[in-house]
């Protein structure tokens, strides 16, 4: 419309147009309250990553020459990209204490403190929620654990791992729980199956999105398949762990994330949730094997409903190649990986896997 073909402000209606005056008032119509976005609507996108440990300064100096600053620095685009960015953190972040682990060998002894600033790292590659659920979180006693969770705290990243302690946090909308186990002391105990499945089907009441964690299973190059047993290493019980993570689907988890065996195993679809077996070595600078299919890993990404449904994936594959950090790896050896794992030890493991590194459910 032109302007002036706009009635003037003081322009008043016609005398026909015109309603008798009333006292009582102009009869007004509600309008309908706004309908909710139906769950199954609603979309969080989640960044899963194995085992990190930036460098150590105990028992001698072992960190990155940058002091790490830039460790994370080839993957922190694709980690912030999420809403949620999810990694399992092996040893403390502190500064000082003493190891309550003991080593017969100073030199071949490994236990990881890093100090505590390297939480700002962290924090900057983009991670959200981290897992203190491991057999190195406990290096230097409850009192190492502490200090990492106050240096966490201090950053604004959530954790979970001792014993009891579970993190619980609000993205998109949805209520978000994550709850980290290991077979280790003092910590959420994997072993238990029915403590866990207690625990998550009560945080499952409480919340929308349930995440479990799990530091299980037995260690090194040969230990990439699924047994579909109890599994130990040096006579330590490390879980059954395709047992604990479908029970905790059953109890309620939305989404199953795996690490331990320093390698990557296979993932499935079960019950329209996914779980991942084990995301292998993601940033270690030392101490921690990278050679060769220790030093391939994925960033997960997953793409869930409000109902915890998956709805589709990515794997974008990384490798470490000392002394730099995790760097994308443009051969995919870490998809080609899981893929070829996924299929051995699950047979139909209700994924399909895309030329390009996708991953969708089966219909």
């Amino acid at each position: 419309m032109q302007a002036a073909d706009v009635p003037a402000a003081t322009d008043v209606a016609p005398p026909e147009a015109a309603t008798p005056a009333t006292d009582a008032p102009a009869a007004t119509e509600d309008a309908p309250p706004e309908a909710a976005t139906p769950a199954t609507a609603l979309r969080i996108s989640i960044a899963a990553v194995g085992d990190m440990m930036l460098g150590t300064d105990y028992p001698q100096n072992h960190l990155p020459d940058d002091d790490g600053a830039s460790f994370l620095q080839g993957v922190a685009a694709t980690l912030s990209a999420t809403d949620i960015a999810f990694g399992n953190l092996e040893g403390v972040l502190a500064d000082g204490g003493e190891p309550v682990k003991k080593c017969s060998n100073p030199n071949a002894c490994y236990l990881f403190r890093s100090p505590a600033r390297y939480a700002e790292h962290y924090r900057a590659a983009g991670f959200d929620v981290l897992s203190l659920a491991n057999n190195h979180a406990r290096d230097f006693g409850e009192e190492g654990r502490s200090a990492t969770m106050q240096a966490l705290d201090a950053v604004g990243i959530r954790h979970s791992g001792r014993e009891g302690e579970f993190a619980s946090f609000e993205t998109n909308g949805l209520k978000i729980a994550l709850l980290a186990y290991a077979v280790t002391k003092d910590s959420n105990m994997l072993l238990d199956y029915e403590l866990a499945e207690l625990t998550v089907s009560g945080y499952s009441a409480a919340h929308d999105i349930v995440i479990v964690s799990f530091h299980g299973g037995a260690e090194g190059a040969a230990m990439m398949h699924v047994p579909f047993a109890e599994e130990e290493y040096f006579g330590e019980p490390r879980g059954d762990v395709a047992l604990f993570a479908r029970r905790m689907v059953d109890a309620g988890a939305d989404l199953v994330l795996g690490h331990g065996p320093h390698v990557v195993r296979g993932i499935e679809l079960y019950k329209e949730r996914l779980i991942a077996y084990s995301l292998g070595n993601f940033a270690t600078y030392y101490g921690i094997s990278v050679d060769g299919v220790k030093g391939i890993a994925p960033i997960l990404l997953a793409s869930l409903d409000g109902t915890g449904r998956f709805i589709e994936g990515e794997i974008v594959s990384t490798v470490q190649l000392r002394p730099g950090g995790p760097s994308i790896d443009p051969q995919d050896r870490a998809f080609n990986l899981i893929k070829g794992l996924s299929i051995e030890d699950f047979g139909d493991p209700g994924i399909e896997f895309t030329p390009d590194a996708r991953l969708l459910p089966k219909n």
